[in-house]
């Protein structure tokens, strides 16, 4: 029962609890004097690199990139790079990268709208292709089924020259009878003709 009382009487003090985090910003100070006595004459802040000159246990003598020297407290020199230093170069690199993404993307801009417009045209020449194919496929039987006919009647004639021949023979055959007939019958009743 104690045991309830004491984590209900806890409870607001865990439910009341906020969340924080501890800075990365720091300002060190760049002194004339090595003790770091008096006013700094500068501001330095978290990421500034600078070359040690001379190191001792409580202050380090420094050179930034601009040439000015002082000195700081050595307790606050990192070998490695701190945090904010390391983010604001990621997003520096992010955004160096988001750049050539983006000229990456404009330089294959008008490339690929090239190989867009070849896939279109590929796909229409593909669908003329296979037209024409199907259009080869029927001629080639139009022209197999007309190859089998023209086996099929090789030593026939056409029924319009048979039936002209036959009328052509008709009509000779004729007047060819009419003119024997004539030519007998004169014959028979000396040069007269009597029908």
């Amino acid at each position: 029962m104690r045991l309830i009382i004491g984590v209900l009487a806890l409870l607001p003090i865990v439910v009341a609890a906020e969340t924080a985090y501890v800075t990365d910003n720091l300002k060190l100070g760049l002194y004339e004097a090595e003790d770091t006595s008096g006013r700094a004459f500068r501001t330095l802040d978290s990421g500034q690199s600078m070359e040690v000159l001379i190191r001792a246990v409580n202050y380090a003598n420094v050179r930034l990139p601009d040439g000015a020297e002082g000195w700081v407290k050595s307790a606050y020199l990192v070998d490695s790079k701190p945090a904010k230093l390391i983010v604001e170069e990621t997003i520096l690199e992010r955004d160096a990268l988001a750049a050539e993404l983006e000229q990456a993307k404009q330089a294959f801009a008008e490339p690929a709208a090239t190989i867009d417009a070849l896939r279109n045209e590929t796909s229409s020449l593909i669908a003329q292709l296979e037209k024409a194919q199907g259009e080869i496929t029927a001629l080639r039987d139009e022209n197999a089924s007309i190859q089998g006919m023209k086996e099929q009647y090789k030593g026939s004639m056409p029924l319009r020259w048979v039936g002209g021949a036959a009328l052509v023979c008709l009509i000779v055959g004729l007047l060819g009878g009419l003119w024997w007939s004539d030519y007998r019958n004169r014959r028979r009743h000396g040069g007269i003709r009597i029908y």
